[in-house]
């Protein structure tokens, strides 16, 4: 079996963890170790690593019997592992550690964009167009920065086995023209080339398909290979929001079926994509 990526091993520890807190409170356990409830909450659902010597002074505290110590010391370590993406994080904000670690580790992304193209499929100058206009966009070493992030992103696509990397796209996103005429021509002849990949499923919804279930939100789905529910990631201005209850999750994974339901067949989307961009020369 393939051994967890720092962010899963992450969530595998802090999942052990509050299993073998119980029915203890936080707040209570916390205040014997000396720590804030929110230092452990931040370990208990993956926000932060946790070091050997706090890892083994919960463990006297909640004393577990049976317990494989080592596997969690294994995982504490892989954990706090550096992540590709730790030189970028100084220009995003601290929930897009999880966001970018569930991308990377994704079996399958369902992505439903109403406003732009999705960032894996971004041209650089494109990308640079979206964000330079972002609220939280400071200046223009941030711009860069977060730029180049996303390019590196897109590296998850030509893995070994690349994700199933499944848009539905709305045809507004084909007309806005962001970053100017040239520069949304070029993008779109970049998804005609994306849309012939065997991996990617490049759908777009015509104006024509009136009201649907995502009016007014942008969403995409992580699916995962090892047995772990989907996660969903919906956009806002301050960065987005990761869902993970059972209920919200099925709600969202129904709303894209209906999306892609209503948009065109593959071969007809490429097609309105390639004419479209046709139409800005």
């Amino acid at each position: 079996m393939a051994r967890p990526t720092s962010m899963a091993a992450r969530r595998e520890l802090g999942d052990e963890l509050r299993r073998l807190r119980g029915a203890r409170r936080a707040a209570e356990v916390a205040g014997e170790l000396g720590w804030s409830e929110s230092k452990l909450s931040r370990i208990e659902t993956a926000r932060t690593g946790i070091s050997d010597p706090d890892l083994e002074r919960l463990l006297r505290l909640l004393d577990p019997e049976g317990v494989d110590r080592s596997r969690l010391r294994d995982l504490a370590g892989r954990g706090r592992a550096r992540v590709w993406w730790a030189p970028y994080r100084s220009s995003v904000a601290e929930r897009y550690d999880e966001y970018v670690a569930f991308e990377a580790e994704a079996a399958a992304i369902c992505e439903w964009e109403a406003q732009v193209v999705p960032g894996l499929l971004q041209t650089d100058e494109y990308a640079y167009a979206v964000i330079e206009v972002g609220a939280d966009v400071q200046d223009p070493e941030t711009v860069q920065r977060r730029t180049a992030l996303r390019m590196a992103r897109q590296k998850v696509l030509t893995r070994e086995p690349p994700p199933r990397l499944c848009v539905v796209l709305d045809e507004s996103a084909l007309r806005r023209e962001v970053g100017g005429r040239d520069v949304l021509r070029r993008q779109l002849e970049r998804l005609v080339e994306a849309s012939c990949r065997p991996d990617v499923e490049l759908r777009v919804l015509p104006l024509s398909a009136g009201a649907h279930a995502a009016l007014g939100e942008a969403f995409l789905i992580f699916e995962f290979a090892d047995g772990r529910m989907p996660v969903v990631h919906s956009e806002d201005l301050v960065g987005g929001q990761l869902r993970t209850k059972d209920g919200d999750v099925q709600i969202y994974r129904d709303a894209f079926a209906d999306l892609r339901s209503r948009a065109l067949p593959v071969a007809a989307s490429r097609e309105l994509i390639a004419r479209t961009g046709d139409g800005l020369r």
